[in-house]
């Protein structure tokens, strides 16, 4: 595409769906940074598409953040960071960290797992569960038609179950409003409606199920057969962030995605972009331009695999600290972790947007007694502490809302949490 096209090339997203996507790194912070030539308002062009297309569930309006610019956008985007800023970093390292350790547990004693299906997947379901104070059974609905959607698997049944799942979590918030984010977001000075908040909740759950479980499933992927970071596994060194920095450029668990709408149309980079057509952002080629120097990337926070300008990720900072723990704590449980096939024998989900792993098979030794029997916990059903104190934001202060930390809440870290957070919260 970049000897033939340049930063821009023509695509099919789907059979008669055509789009520009952008593959160029400049070309695609431009469009990103640009959101009055490219605004992300699909209306205009969804007028002429079927209802049907499989690309709908994902490219088709919602009033939320994601689609809506200006002040609507200010507005809508303002729930969500300013009731993300009520979780506490610390209360939500050590939840992964307990879930982890038990998901581990229940497949340690085999010697060989799914990491997909066993570990990534049901680990970024729980912590989504415990987050949004939505009970399990509801979680796996919300989950399937998520996964329907991304995957363009009947897009449309799948994106109707997750509608229904979702205004069942709604209407529970609204009856029973707890200690969690959508309780928080229907609170918020920025009084969503039904509708908005129902697209909201869909776009955090897209954020923080499928990307968040890929991102931590190809992570360990790259640690198991990278040997730039196989060397620190053995001696026990390990950089997880690295890793993780690694994955973001190379292989982002949102592939391509980000659509704009130019309107009128515009002649950018030497093509000429239709009035209305979608201009969508290949997050892996951008990341991987032959302009950019590949040497300059380990430590370093350039990529735009969490978007850029106004409509960037504002949930990167827990999605980071997820995945991190969920890694740490897998690699600290079996450390002699390998692949259970050749590296070329791993399968990939179909679709045009994620990069995401079919499974993720593994052998190890065999551990016994990895955890230690969890105690049932005293607090409501969804009544979790995650604002125990306000903590500092690059982007949003903290809701003035939030509650002091009672003393000692969290559990003691080894040196090296402490270390990543600091370094998580400086945004290095």
């Amino acid at each position: 595409m970049r000897a033939a096209h340049g930063p821009v090339a023509p695509v099919e997203l789907a059979p008669g769906v055509h789009a520009s996507l952008v593959i160029g790194y400049e070309a695609a912070l431009e469009v990103l940074r640009a959101p009055s030539t490219f605004p992300r308002d699909p209306r205009r062009w969804q007028e002429n598409q079927p209802e049907d297309s499989p690309v709908m569930p994902m490219m088709g309006y919602r009033p939320n953040c994601l689609f809506t610019d200006g002040a609507v956008h200010a507005r809508l985007r303002s729930a969500v960071t300013g009731s993300l800023a009520r979780l506490n970093p610390h209360a939500l390292r050590a939840h992964v960290e307990r879930t982890a350790r038990e998901l581990i547990a229940r497949f340690s004693a085999e010697g060989e797992a799914d990491l997909l299906t066993d570990y990534a997947t049901t680990l970024s379901l729980q912590v989504f569960n415990h987050l949004f104070g939505c009970p399990p059974a509801l979680g796996d609905r919300l989950v399937a038609g998520m996964r329907g959607i991304f995957d363009m698997v009947d897009p449309e049944r799948a994106n109707a179950e997750l509608t229904a799942a979702m205004l069942e979590l709604l209407a529970l918030k609204r009856a029973r409003p707890g200690q969690d984010v959508p309780s928080w977001m229907m609170a918020h000075p920025a009084r969503l409606t039904d509708e908005e908040m129902l697209h909201q909740l869909v776009l955090l759950m897209g954020a923080g199920t499928e990307p968040q479980q890929n991102l931590i499933a190809n992570g360990v992927r790259l640690l198991l057969v990278d040997d730039r970071f196989a060397g620190d596994l053995a001696g026990g060194s390990l950089h997880v962030e690295d890793a993780l920095e690694e994955i973001l450029w190379g292989d982002p668990p949102m592939a391509n995605y980000s659509a704009g709408y130019p309107w009128p149309a515009v002649d950018f980079m030497g093509t000429h972009l239709p009035a209305a057509e979608p201009v969508v952002i290949s997050f892996a080629a951008a990341n991987t331009d032959p302009a950019l120097r590949a040497e300059q990337r380990v430590g370093n926070r350039a990529h735009i695999a969490w978007g850029a300008g106004v409509h960037s990720c504002p949930a990167q900072g827990p999605a980071r600290l997820i995945a991190t723990t969920a890694i740490e704590t897998l690699l600290d449980a079996l450390p002699d972790l390998r692949l259970a096939v050749p590296e070329d024998q791993l399968r990939w989900r179909p679709g045009p947007f994620h990069r995401a792993l079919a499974a993720l098979p593994v052998l190890f030794t065999p551990v016994r007694n990895t955890v230690p029997t969890p105690v049932p916990s005293t607090e409501p059903t969804g009544e979790h502490r995650w604002n125990p104190h306000s903590v500092p934001s690059s982007s949003t202060p903290p809701a003035a809302t939030s509650t002091p930390r009672t003393p000692n809440s969290a559990p003691a870290a080894r040196p090296r949490w402490w270390s990543s957070l600091a370094r998580w919260w400086r945004g290095q």
